[in-house]
């Protein structure tokens, strides 16, 4: 396989001297090495196979991780997939605290990457569960109790857009971190708008 280009408008992200340069730096070469186009999304470097995401490489306090966009089909012999909460229904990450694991694991990782590329060229696709059947976090059901406007506008909503509210409010541990997410949206879901809509 081909080595991809690197793409200077994602040089930021890994010039920006964070906690996880090293790291960062090793992915970004490990999958380049695997001939997927390197480009900017949602603040991260994203790789894509003809236009359909593949890989994201992301970081956390705690670690620094390599995202599968579609990592729920993916085999996953080596046991390394984690699925982030619950509520993810298709992405799966490998997580890293230091550069020596991501050399160590090259060799399978570029395993997956390759499978994640086949699956694309099939056209798999993940089957999601009904936003009924997801786990809406309590915070957020009480204020659809509390307040019918805000529970119409929701079901008014599309089960995608459902979807990305009920997940992004469930990735916090704290509940008053919850809140406050919650708290920032309820204008934007009373006017029918989704989590990433202007």
């Amino acid at each position: 396989m081909i080595a991809s280009i690197m793409n200077p408008k994602v040089d930021f992200f890994f010039s920006k001297g964070k906690k996880w340069s090293q790291e960062y730096e090793q992915l970004r070469m490990l999958v380049l090495d695997c001939g997927l186009t390197e480009e900017l999304r949602w603040g991260c470097p994203c790789y894509t196979f003809q236009k359909k995401n593949i890989v994201l490489i992301h970081g956390f306090k705690e670690y620094c991780a390599l995202l599968f966009f579609k990592g729920a089909l993916l085999k996953d012999p080596n046991r390394i997939l984690i699925q982030q909460t619950k509520n993810v229904q298709s992405a799966r990450q490998v997580r890293f605290t230091g550069v020596r694991e991501i050399i160590k694991r090259e060799r399978v990782l570029k395993t997956y990457v390759k499978e994640a590329i086949e699956l694309e060229k099939t056209g798999a696709k993940v089957s999601f569960r009904k936003t009924a059947e997801l786990d809406v976090p309590e915070e957020f059901q009480n204020r659809l109790d509390d307040n019918p406007a805000l529970k119409t506008a929701f079901g008014a909503l599309t089960p995608g857009r459902q979807r990305g509210y009920i997940f992004y409010f469930s990735q916090p541990k704290q509940s008053k971190t919850r809140e406050a997410r919650i708290e920032k949206y309820v204008k934007q879901i009373l006017t029918g708008k989704g989590l990433d809509d202007e």
